[in-house]
């Protein structure tokens, strides 16, 4: 933690976590809005469903490999020239995405976006940890959740607005217009939070001895997937939208954010709660309630999938209570990854960030394609990715350092 925190940002805590959460939510908030235009990009530049697929395949592999590099340029030049980059990149990319006259073009697009995309979640994450102890950056984190969840929830309204009156271009000139105002933002406001003296030398030997450390320990490499992969349970339907929106509930392009609405508000009501159980609850205690929701409502989807008439009216529910779950376990989850690396903690939400996008285009390219076109695949599928987090949780908890949680199960409980 900086020392000189409480004078960088002398402002109520929610006023930063508000800022952070405007850079966290660049990323999923240009996946959402121009899903329900997927079928009018394919039309307008002869793509294939496959090639349409691509497009968000492409975006998901660069975010991951971009992610990689992202926190360790931020632990050796700092947070604000990383994020300033990012987004001026990001809002070029977007404006080559309204102009791409080919399917190729976009595709190239949209990867660079997913390159530049990444550094405002990275940094975020390391700019909460620079600036406060743990109880309080899962705090903060579970208010950064919060506010984030606010920009995917209209996101697929807005696209789907803009898709109808304006063509999809438009969706893609709006995402330049944000990335443009989010670097000016940033470049206002954001202070400089890594200390100078934890400023990181930027060699090729250095960085690749930091990843070697961080993808050699059992324990980082466990806290990952624990909290990477249980979000595809959900994700996997968001990728699957125009399928099981469309082809499976009936749902018109301008109605897909019922599913955004539901996910989306999981995730804010999750995130609430964990700010709310901060220091109040032993955060494995937080992390197991977390697990449990999601698993029961994970085998609560197979069994309706299996034995119930499809219906929009519990088939969307369920995927928002899914949401909260994992919004429940997941600032804790990411507070203990960064913690495994205090000295490089860029370099720690940066590789955190890249197992979980990874994790995220493999279920894009090749598991969504395989299973959207069946509910009861697209629920057993959901179920799994819990199950592989789960697992990986129950790995690890008693192998994380007890001063973690004893920090917070030696205070009273409320």
């Amino acid at each position: 933690m900086n020392p000189n925190a409480s004078h960088l940002w002398p402002g109520r805590r929610w006023t930063l976590a508000l800022l952070l959460a405007t850079l966290s939510m660049i990323g999923p908030f240009s996946i959402d809005t121009y899903i329900p235009a997927f079928s009018g990009i394919a039309q307008s530049l002869g793509a294939t469903p496959v090639e349409m697929q691509q497009t968000l395949s492409a975006y998901l592999l660069a975010f991951a490999l971009m992610n990689l590099f992202h926190g360790a340029l931020a632990d050796s030049f700092g947070r604000r020239p990383v994020v300033l980059v990012g987004m001026t990149v990001f809002a070029l990319a977007s404006l080559g995405c309204a102009l791409s006259q080919s399917i190729g073009q976009l595709v190239f697009f949209r990867a660079l976006q997913g390159m530049s995309a990444g550094a405002g979640m990275v940094v975020s994450r390391a700019v909460i940890r620079d600036m406060f102890p743990p109880h309080e950056a899962q705090r903060v984190m579970s208010q950064v959740t919060l506010f984030f969840g606010l920009a995917p929830a209209i996101a697929p309204i807005v696209g789907g607005q803009l898709f109808v009156w304006l063509g999809w271009p438009s969706i893609f000139g709006l995402l330049a217009l944000i990335g443009l105002g989010l670097a000016v933002l940033m470049g206002l406001r954001l202070p400089e939070t890594l200390e100078a003296a934890q400023r990181q030398p930027f060699s090729a030997g250095h960085l690749m001895r930091g990843y070697v450390q961080l993808g050699g320990s059992a324990r980082f490499m466990t806290l990952c997937l624990a909290s990477g992969v249980p979000f595809n349970g959900m994700f996997l339907y968001v990728l699957s939208a125009p399928v099981f929106l469309g082809e499976h509930l009936h749902l018109a392009p301008t109605q897909f954010f019922y599913l955004f609405l539901m996910t989306i508000g999981g995730i804010m009501s999750g995130a609430w709660l964990s700010g709310r159980l901060a220091g109040k609850v032993a955060p494995q205690q937080q992390v197991r309630y977390g697990f449990w929701i999601m698993g029961s409502v994970g085998v609560l989807n197979v069994l309706l999938n299996w034995l119930a008439p499809l219906s929009p009216w519990w088939a969307l529910p369920i995927l928002g209570v899914y949401s909260l779950g994992w919004a429940m376990m997941v600032p804790v989850v990411t507070l203990l990854v960064l913690d495994q690396a205090p000295d490089r903690r860029g370099m720690a939400s940066s590789l955190q960030a890249c197992i979980a996008s990874v994790a995220n285009a493999v279920v894009a390219g090749v598991l969504a394609p395989l299973v959207m076109h069946s509910l009861l695949g697209l629920a057993w599928a959901s179920l799994a990715m819990m199950a592989v987090g789960l697992l990986a949780w129950l790995w690890v908890r008693h192998r994380l350092p007890r001063p973690v949680s004893a920090q917070v199960e030696a205070q009273p409980a409320c």
